[in-house]
């Protein structure tokens, strides 16, 4: 029998996201000193503030390079960036050992094909809905979200809401 991917959030301690085409659109704006400008959004990076702040191990592992991404999640406190990877098994497999984890507890998200390797051996393999075909067939679960529209707010909320550590509600002054 097939487990949905809602009863995979359980276990999901450590969540890995690609930069481009994830937590961005995956355009660049080329800036005329030939720095590559990426948009993120803002909901995105106050659920991974979130998560960060609850416990989980955030990291990045990215193929782009640009230290203004380095800074901007350094400033949400995630600790593992691992810019400028183009085999990314290398820093998945730094982080399977530093945390000592097991396939179960790690949900990735990517987008393309750089992404394949290391989703084909984490327990929660994800996407955006604008992912490439080939990183969608091996996706347990599709957000309804784009990359860089917050496909990544949408993974960290319903894991939090499984595991009990979502903000359900502020205070009653705010209803």
């Amino acid at each position: 029998m097939e487990v949905s991917y809602k009863q995979l959030l359980h276990n999901i301690s450590t969540l890995i996201f690609d930069v481009d085409g994830v937590l961005t659109n995956g355009m660049v704006t080329i800036m005329p000193d030939g720095e590559l400008v990426r948009h993120m959004n803002i909901k995105d990076g106050f659920a991974l503030k979130t998560a960060v702040d609850k416990g989980l191990n955030v990291c990045i592992i990215s193929g782009g390079t640009n230290e203004g991404v380095r800074k901007r999640l350094a400033n949400l406190g995630i600790k593992d960036i691992y810019l400028g990877a183009h085999d990314k098994i290398k820093q998945y497999n730094e982080l399977v050992e530093k945390y000592n984890l097991k396939p179960e507890n790690v949900l990735y998200m990517g987008d393309d094909i750089p992404d394949f390797p290391v989703m084909k051996l984490v327990g929660l393999p994800t996407c955006p809905n604008d992912a490439v075909q080939e990183i969608q067939k091996i996706s347990k679960y599709i957000s309804n979200k784009k990359g860089g529209e917050g496909c990544v707010r949408d993974v960290i909320e319903q894991i939090l809401l499984v595991q009990g550590k979502w903000v359900h509600s502020f205070d009653a002054k705010y209803d």
